[in-house]
C-alpha cells in the first residue's frame, strides 16, 4: 500500500448526533462533546452530563494531544486493506483525567510505541466524508513521552 492509499475500514454512519466528531478533521480538529454548564468533557457522546445531567451540551475541540494510555500490537490481519502490525491504543486527553479515544497509533513502527508517549492527532480521511482521528508520535514534547 503506497502511503497515499487509505486503508479499507468500517466507518460510521454519520447523524446530526455524531456529525461534528466525524467531521472535525475537515478543520483540522478533534472534538468532544463537553458540557457547556459544569464544563466536564464527555466521551464516549451522550444526551446529556453525567456531571451534572444536563442535556446542554455542544462540541468543542480540544488541543489534539494526548498520552498514550495503554496499547497492542495487532498482528492477526482481520480484514484486507489493514495490514498488520499496526497499533491499537488509547490514549488520554491532557484537557481531562479520563477523556479517553481509542485509535491507532501511526507514523512510527510499532515496537517503538510505549505507555506514556506524547502523540497527537492526525486525520484519514475517507471520501471526504469522515475524519478518522488517529494519534502519532508528538515530535514538540520533550523526549517524545509525558509523565
Amino acid at each position: 500500500m503506497s502511503s497515499t492509499e487509505v486503508p479499507y475500514r468500517i466507518l460510521p454512519a454519520l447523524t446530526d448526533r455524531n456529525r461534528p466528531f466525524w467531521t472535525a478533521g475537515r478543520d483540522g480538529e478533534l472534538r468532544f462533546l463537553r458540557c457547556q454548564d459544569c464544563g466536564f468533557w464527555i466521551h464516549p457522546p451522550s444526551p446529556l452530563c453525567p456531571i451534572c445531567l444536563t442535556k446542554n451540551v455542544a462540541y468543542e475541540a480540544v488541543s489534539g494531544k494526548a498520552t498514550v494510555a495503554t496499547y497492542s500490537v495487532n498482528y492477526q490481519r482481520w480484514m484486507p486493506g489493514l495490514e498488520p502490525p499496526y497499533v491499537v491504543a488509547i490514549v488520554e486527553m491532557p484537557e481531562q483525567v479520563g477523556l479517553r479515544l481509542t485509535t491507532n497509533v501511526v507514523g512510527c513502527e510499532p515496537d517503538d510505541v510505549r505507555i506514556g508517549m506524547a502523540v497527537r492527532v492526525t486525520f484519514e480521511v475517507h471520501d471526504d466524508e469522515v475524519w478518522i482521528p488517529l494519534f502519532e508520535p508528538d515530535p514538540d514534547a520533550d523526549g517524545g513521552t509525558r509523565s
